[in-house]
């Protein structure tokens, strides 16, 4: 019997859970706080101080009641979403609970005050020094964790197969992200306006200088062909799986070929993850928004991309405040990352369906077969959609009453718990779907090499040089100042 078709996709289901959340927390600003019990993870030295409600409202909540409480609201959310897609939803459900506690686990260990504690919260947690990772160095726990397991720990992963779906956490996460960012933004408007508009003069490169090169390279030296060659090029230049995907898509290539591409992707996206925020704290702590971009520019999948922007964004903020006594508003350098990145994803199925007929109409010598319109829409992002729409909310609402700013500040905060959890639980299945071994066994060698050469040969200089030229001088808020 044939599978059922899924009621949504989950490109649909980040945009629909997103909103919903997103609506929940509006309620605050009408004074009803809705969502003031979801879980905080505090930096800690005893594990009594881990958690407590997001809301002082909710004060009198005990912090394990509180992350219970979180854990059921986003079981049950997902539950249904899994329902939209047809899966089964007690495999589902186990599979989504040891994801959801593993990932929390992992956030709070890289939340321990030595690992996390930024240096104006050294005298308040007692200790002497830390690695100054902030909070966000969960995400990097959580990706090992899932790397370990992915790689050594075969049955578990399969075990949980059907509730590993990062595309889909991420994307929720960005939706509720906007909500986040269109506070940052209606705080500082003429900063977010040259931000948004330097994103999207940058990813004019992802698509002019890298995809030609990259195709270049693969054709010239390497002797792929164009079936192999093309999406090679959509995926390490612009967008990763989603621009693989949709470019094997519009030029009808096999569909083994897409996936080894995106499997490809999703492998350098980790080594990018463990290596560029690093490399961008220590020689760009003075370019902050230029790291940012390049995080946008250089990772190439939403999730890691999006993670290596809040990564960046928590090293740079605790270096800057380190070396030079300077406290950076937070978010805004995932915002830079995560703008470049929204905007390269907006253009994929543009990108795609001008490939489509360029394959059509000159590369198969199909003059006359029309491409239909809808193929953009199919090819379209949507939780971009979701993510402009929160964003823009929040903007709107601030302009037209400047009042509720100060309520949308705690209820977007509010929100952002569930981003941030959601970004844990995409670290962790990012990396147990990394199987290195099994990919190395398909003949993916070849492929490798095509993207070490590519990547490190001109993608990452080239991402940068083009991050400095339009976002250099350009710093975020400065608390305080």
């Amino acid at each position: 019997m044939a599978e059922e078709k899924p009621r949504l996709s989950e490109d649909w289901l980040a945009v629909w859970i997103g909103l919903a959340i997103f609506a929940i927390s509006l309620s605050l600003l009408a004074g009803v706080d809705l969502l003031g019990w979801a879980v905080k993870t505090n930096v800690w030295l005893q594990p009594s101080e881990v958690l407590s409600p997001i809301s002082k409202a909710y004060a009198w909540c005990p912090g394990l009641l509180s992350l219970l409480a979180t854990y059921v609201f986003l079981l049950v959310v997902t539950a249904l979403g899994a329902a939209a897609l047809r899966l089964k939803i007690w495999e589902f459900v186990r599979g989504f609970t040891v994801i959801f506690w593993v990932s929390y686990f992992c956030w709070v260990l890289g939340s321990y005050a030595y690992i996390a504690a930024t240096p104006n919260e050294l005298q308040k947690h007692g200790i002497s020094w830390s690695l100054n990772l902030t909070a966000e160095a969960g995400f990097i726990v959580a990706l090992l964790a899932g790397l370990i397991v992915g790689n050594f720990f075969p049955r578990l992963a399969q075990s949980i197969h059907a509730a590993i779906r990062p595309e889909w956490y991420i994307k929720t996460g960005i939706v509720i992200l906007g909500g986040a960012l269109g506070v940052a933004a209606a705080e500082q408007l003429g900063l977010a306006k040259a931000v948004m508009f330097r994103g999207l003069c940058a990813i004019v490169e992802a698509y002019l200088i890298y995809w030609a090169l990259v195709y270049f390279v693969a054709r010239k030296f390497f002797k792929f062909p164009r079936e192999w060659a093309a999406p090679l090029a959509s995926g390490i230049s612009i967008c990763g799986v989603s621009a693989a995907i949709a470019t094997g898509a519009a030029i009808k290539a096999r569909p083994v070929v897409p996936i080894m591409v995106s499997s490809l992707v999703v492998i350098f996206a980790v080594v990018e993850l463990l290596v560029l925020p690093f490399a961008a704290q220590h020689f760009l702590y003075q370019e902050p928004m230029v790291a940012g971009a390049w995080m946008g520019l250089a990772v190439k999948t939403d999730g890691a991309a999006v993670a290596s922007g809040a990564i960046t964004d928590s090293l740079i903020c605790a270096k800057a405040l380190a070396a030079e006594g300077v406290r950076y508003k937070p978010d805004w350098i995932m915002g830079a990352a995560t703008t470049v990145k929204v905007f390269i994803d907006i253009f994929i199925g543009v990108w795609a369906f001008v490939l489509a007929v360029i394959w059509c109409t000159k590369i198969e010598g199909k003059p006359g077969e029309k491409v239909p319109v809808r193929h953009i829409w199919e090819r379209f992002p949507k939780f971009v959609i979701g993510y402009m729409v929160t964003f823009l909310a929040v903007l709107l609402i601030a302009w037209q009453v400047p009042s509720l700013l100060e309520k949308a500040k705690p209820a977007m905060g509010e929100a952002n718990v569930f981003r941030g959890i959601f970004f844990a639980m995409t670290f962790f299945t990012i990396g147990v779907v990394s199987n290195f071994r099994k990919l190395w066994e398909e003949g993916i060698g070849r492929l490798a090499l095509v993207y070490v050469v590519c990547l490190f040969g001109f993608v990452i200089w080239i991402g940068l040089a083009v991050s400095w030229i339009f976002f250099h001088g350009v710093k975020p808020p400065i608390l305080g100042g």
